[in-house]
């Protein structure tokens, strides 16, 4: 090697080999540089200056922003940068909420980190004495604001990344604050719930809801039946958190860890996830021998299916109509496993255990609520669990593995591997190619579908058949992928979109990995795991084959797309709080909404809200009443839509919202 191809960094020589700045280069040298700010795949902003080095004859700079060149002289720790490093921390801590004991990012919050790692045992400066509202309005993250240290990375992250946009820098100076627009709600907004913000936000100013406490009141509660179902992706990350490696599965202690807790019935979603496959490839191959509604989009993510309504509604019919594979399971299980248990439904409450921060929204939806009740009750994400196993003092990695409950737990490796991106799509094949060929083949395994780019494509034949594919990654790349199918650039039939990167292994409920490489193992911990599994082909789950045999008839029958099919609508429209009508003066409210869109409208909307004004002044229960007007619950052919406190009601008349009324109220 030549001498100019090296420089050196605290005395060491270190190869230059295409890095991008200084500061990778240090961490190949297995330096660790502090940083707030700097994620690979996002652009360089240099606001934290924590990255600063000396560099011979050109003083002190950001590493991060330095290009490296041959023959540099670097230093990473001078007395100088050390005593730079903790005023920074400081500062940052005296304008940062210090409520670190009771804070959701405990040990995982950078700033913490930090603080320990540099020695800061004072704060020097005076704390400031602005005091912002915490907002709670999103089904799936919390925020906030006295806890943000302004790196910016959340702010990257959605517009970089997501190519969102929902948050953003106002005001300037001592002001500046990270906010959505016009400081609304995150619940208000364009947010799509995937989190990714609350991923890379290195203290608590973003973080995924905690539902933990609704949880442990229903397992607390004799007159409830707790059922859990637990994720593919859960069972590669939750082990991070016990000191267990990255990737290993930690499937039968998951189970043992929520037995313990209270839980009645603990069953896997990759069940489910089978027949997912099942279903939404028997939809692709009869819309692919029609040629109609191509390409065909997954369904699965939620956060995806968010972003599709908000930004392109003229794709709506490309989705498939399958449930996700959590939403499927909660339909079979207030459906047929409450009668299987002979337990009322409402009396059965599903906890799901997911990666995914966006799956909080998704139990939200009215699509996936019947007769007031939810097919999905509750939502924990990975932290969450980890959260109440270490509440509850149990020794994770001594417990007994013990077993899923069955039958509606057993898989094959295709349901497996739907939690890393590209999962969906193999698993597919695998049940596609045997139905377009006619045979049964040995293999199971389509490498060209894996990998971690962001957009992968790929042409499969199949007899004298050839499906075009596309696999997305993070919702920027989808925004690529659609804009090249608009411009005619591109043809596909079928497409796979994950929001997170690499799937829901990286989801934003996930533990936050120390281990660099996390991503490549907890993707190859699951395809490890589908290796292990006796089937490999959703088509040859014999439960599965059962259920249909006995309960659902065919693929794509009536009974099918009754409990395992949805649809979706366009969110191209502007949303606001509603007009409020009358206020309530108490804080016990019933909440009422009702919708003025012109479906609704039309169906009687007016009428329902001058019935409705008329029984309220008659009770004089004014003050009991929040009653507003809005536009509009997207589901305009079932109207007039009302929603009461929490719950949606179709096809709504007076004497229902009457009775909710004074059942919310306990009067006669």
């Amino acid at each position: 090697m030549k001498k100019d191809e090296y420089l050196t960094i605290n005395n060491r020589s270190v190869l230059i080999e295409g890095e991008r700045n200084i500061l990778e280069l240090v961490r190949k040298a297995d330096i660790d540089i502090p940083t707030f700010c700097y994620y690979s795949e996002m652009s360089i902003y240099g606001a934290c200056r924590l990255c600063m080095v000396e560099i011979e004859g050109r003083g002190i700079l950001p590493s991060c922003s330095t290009l490296p060149e041959a023959g540099l002289k670097i230093k990473t720790n001078t007395k100088e940068i050390r005593s730079m490093r903790k005023t920074i921390v400081e500062l940052l801590l005296a304008n940062h909420g210090a409520n670190c004991t009771t804070c959701d990012k405990g040990a995982y919050c950078q700033l913490q980190s930090l603080a320990r790692k540099l020695g800061v045992e004072e704060i020097r400066f005076k704390k400031t004495e602005s005091k912002y509202m915490i907002d709670d309005s999103s089904k799936s993250l919390r925020r906030d604001p006295n806890k943000c240290v302004l790196c910016g990375d959340c702010v990257r992250m959605c517009s970089e990344i997501q190519q969102v946009g929902a948050i953003d820098f106002a005001f300037r100076g001592s002001q500046t604050q990270v906010m959505p627009a016009f400081d609304k709600k995150l619940g208000s907004v364009e947010c799509i719930n995937c989190g990714q913000c609350a991923r890379v936000c290195p203290t608590g100013a973003i973080t995924p809801k905690s539902d933990k406490e609704d949880v442990w009141d229903v397992i607390y509660n004799k007159n409830k039946y707790v059922v859990a179902q637990v994720a593919p992706a859960v069972r590669v990350a939750i082990g991070e958190a016990f000191n267990l490696e990255c990737g290993d599965s930690s499937t039968n202690k998951i189970v043992a860890s929520l037995k313990s807790m209270g839980v009645n019935k603990v069953y896997d979603t990759s069940y489910t996830a089978d027949l997912t496959v099942i279903e939404e490839s028997t939809e692709f191959l009869k819309r692919f021998e029609k040629k109609e509604k191509l390409p065909l989009f997954t369904s699965c993510c939620p956060g995806w299916v968010k972003f599709a309504e908000q930004y392109y509604p003229e794709y709506l019919d490309n989705l498939s109509t399958c449930k996700s594979p959590q939403q499927m399971f909660g339909s079979l299980c207030k459906d047929k496993i409450s009668k299987d248990l002979g337990i009322k439904k409402e009396d059965i409450v599903l906890v799901s255990i997911m990666p995914c921060t966006a799956k909080k929204f998704e139990i939200s939806r009215f699509e996936f609520q019947k007769d007031g009740i939810k097919e999905v009750d509750f939502v924990l994400t990975t932290q969450e669990l980890i959260h109440m196993i270490e509440e509850t003092g149990i020794n994770f990695n001594l417990l007994e593995p013990e077993s899923f409950d069955m039958p509606f737990s057993f898989k094959t490796g295709a349901g497996v591997i739907f939690g890393n991106s590209g999962g969906v799509t193999e698993a597919v094949l695998r049940y596609a190619s045997e139905k377009i060929t006619g045979c049964k083949s040995e293999n199971f395994v389509f490498k060209v579908v894996r990998g971690n780019k962001g957009i992968k494509e790929t042409k499969i034949k199949l007899n004298n058949i050839e499906l075009n594919i596309a696999i997305v990654s993070n919702l920027g790349n989808a925004r690529k992928v659609i804009q090249m199918i608009k411009n005619n650039e591109k043809k596909y039939d079928l497409i796979e979109v994950m929001a997170c990167d690499g799937g829901c292994i990286g989801g934003a409920g996930q533990p936050v990995s120390k281990d660099k490489n996390w991503k490549i193992k907890r993707t190859n911990g699951l395809y490890e795991n589908d290796i292990t599994q006796v089937m490999h082909k959703s088509q040859e789950n014999p439960h599965i084959e059962e259920l249909y045999k006995n309960y659902l008839d065919y693929p794509g029958s009536k009974k099918s797309h009754e409990l395992l099919h949805t649809s979706y609508n366009s969110r191209k429209r502007s949303f606001d709080d509603g007009i409020s009508i009358l206020n309530a003066s108490e804080i016990e409210k019933v909440e009422i909404t009702i919708c003025f869109g012109t479906g609704c409208f039309i169906k009687g909307s007016q009428e329902l809200l001058q019935k409705t004004i008329g029984f309220i002044k008659n009770q004089k229960i004014e003050k009991y009443i929040e009653l507003k007007t809005s536009f509009c619950f997207e589901k305009c052919s079932k109207g007039p839509v009302v929603r009461i406190n929490d719950e949606i009601f179709e096809e709504c008349t007076y004497k229902k919202i009457e009775e909710m009324i004074k059942r919310q109220l306990i009067f006669s």
